[in-house]
């Protein structure tokens, strides 16, 4: 992860309820068939909400903040410092923006010339050694650690899954990357992309109505399961409300 608000100065200057056994957006990736050769991308337009959670009874579980971080991060550079993280009922969770990252392998659609900023690694890799697909994997990013917050501390790691809920949309996602120190609020490509969100990694993402609610010592084995992603995050979800 990189601040997008450098890459934009550089460049520019309530969820349905649906049946678990229909497919997810994100879990059903399309190839283009002009190019085999290159990463799935989920559609342009989630097919269904993924599970069976509800987007307003999760936001209402979170509402409000004990706050854990020792300070507030950025949005973007040169943004107000103004973004706790929060814990709750055994969630950490935040409400932010979504800057797109196009890290880790490359593809079509995230690469050099996509994203001036590009990087071709991720924080963590995949079970067979290989850097994560910003372009079929959803996952979220958090602060690399700091005098504000340490992820690990809170119990998350590479892989930890995390609901993102957004517009009546919930999305399940692991930890993928880890991004500067004091800012907080970005997804990848095929998170962006499954929400609704314009996934490009310069113009694209979503202002300050995303939230994240990640579940500590939750983890998709292996990372790059997206379905086990959704299994395990609608257990933890569901697991969550019970207990509020």
């Amino acid at each position: 992860m990189h601040p997008r608000s450098l890459t934009l100065a550089a460049v520019c200057g309530a969820a349905l309820l649906v049946p678990a056994a229909l497919p997810t957006a994100a879990a059903v990736p399309v190839t283009d068939p002009q190019d085999p050769d290159a990463v799935p991308a989920v559609p342009a337009v989630p097919a269904v909400q993924e599970g069976e959670v509800r987007a307003d009874a999760l936001l209402a579980a979170v509402r409000g903040c004990r706050q854990i971080s020792h300070g507030r991060y950025r949005s973007d550079d040169g943004a107000r410092a103004d973004i706790p993280v929060c814990a709750k009922g055994g969630t950490v969770h935040w409400k932010a923006d979504l800057d797109v990252d196009c890290d880790g392998r490359a593809g079509r659609r995230c690469n050099r010339r996509t994203d001036p900023l590009f990087l071709n690694t991720t924080a963590y890799q995949q079970s067979d050694g290989r850097q994560l697909s910003a372009e079929r994997l959803p996952y979220v990013v958090v602060p690399g650690a700091s005098r504000i917050w340490n992820p690990a501390r809170s119990g998350i790691h590479g892989g930890t899954v995390a609901a993102v809920v957004y517009r009546g949309k919930v999305l399940y996602a692991v930890v993928g990357d880890t991004g500067p120190s004091d800012l907080i609020g970005e997804a990848s490509y095929a998170a962006a992309r499954a929400l609704g969100i314009d996934p490009h990694p310069v113009r694209g993402g979503a202002g300050s109505e995303v939230t994240y609610i990640l579940f500590p010592g939750t983890r998709a084995r292996p990372i790059e399961n997206h379905r086990a992603a959704v299994t395990a995050g609608q257990a933890a979800a569901r697991k969550f409300l019970r207990a509020h």
